[in-house]
């Protein structure tokens, strides 16, 4: 799937800049912990976005296996970290309140419900969380598996323009 074109890491540091002088984004971090787009398609990451920037979105899941893949850490709360747009445009500094890993299958009500999409049920999150995966996993030569370790992820929004 194309994720849609690079992120801009001047832009990334513009946007952080800002957030520090409107005093969102605390001044002794030098840079976000992570910079990510959601989802695996431009129209996602862009739909994904408006939901945070303009809707109910304040969770997020993913793969414990991409994590692996990419070489990158595991969100810890606390952390701060940039989101962008399809374009590839940073738009939102957002910070980790609450993590748990655990299995696909273990999410709950709650958890669907925060992250906001489609209806919020349980039942939605998995049919579509199910099919994200999916994608993702075949991508890096994984087979899915309904147990499949998830990283579930919280997060407030600290800043916006």
């Amino acid at each position: 799937m194309d994720a849609g074109p690079p992120i801009d890491p001047e832009a990334v540091a513009d946007l952080w800049r800002r957030g520090q002088a409107s005093g969102a984004v605390p001044p002794d971090r030098e840079a976000p912990d992570a910079v990510e787009r959601f989802g695996d398609s431009p129209e996602l990451a862009d739909e994904l976005l408006g939901l945070i920037l303009h809707g109910p979105k304040r969770a997020t899941a993913g793969s414990v296996a991409a994590f692996e893949h990419e070489g990158a850490p595991l969100p810890a709360v606390g952390d701060h970290w940039v989101a962008a747009d399809g374009a590839g445009r940073p738009r939102v500094v957002l910070r980790t309140t609450d993590v748990r890993v655990g299995p696909l299958s273990s999410v709950d009500d709650e958890f669907a419900w925060d992250e906001g999409e489609g209806d919020r049920t349980r039942a939605t999150w998995l049919a579509d969380h199910e099919a994200y995966f999916r994608r993702e996993l075949a991508s890096l030569d994984l087979a899915f598996d309904p147990d499949m370790p998830t990283v579930f992820e919280r997060f407030e929004v600290v800043y916006q323009e």
